[in-house]
């Protein structure tokens, strides 16, 4: 059994076991739930929903919160004797999905 669920603004294909990165989830460690759940697909077939499929829900267990790795981004003007150096790092979430509730 999988799941496609939304969150972050990014869709994810899911099942029991998986762990995933998404966007960072405004929660401490501990349980999660997506509501948004777009298709389910078993043995049985497809569910898709119209946008969301009704009832159904992933629960996550969130097992951290941290930064990915550090890009660097660099922007300068020819000639002009302007160069500015930038850092980011993406926060992100790690989730391990537990159940799939159809």
């Amino acid at each position: 059994m999988y799941a496609i669920i939304e969150t972050g603004g990014k869709q994810y294909q899911v099942k029991e076991g998986d762990e995933i990165f998404v966007e960072k989830l405004g929660v401490e460690e501990g349980e999660v739930t997506f509501d948004k759940v777009l298709l389910i697909g078993n043995d049985s077939g497809i569910t898709a929903g119209a946008p969301y499929v009704s009832g159904a829900s992933v629960k996550a267990t969130l097992i951290k919160n941290g930064k990915g790795k550090k890009i660097r981004v660099f922007t300068y003007k020819p000639k002009k004797g302007e160069k500015v150096a930038k850092g980011h790092r993406q926060p992100y979430s790690k989730v391990k999905i537990d159940a799939i509730n159809a």
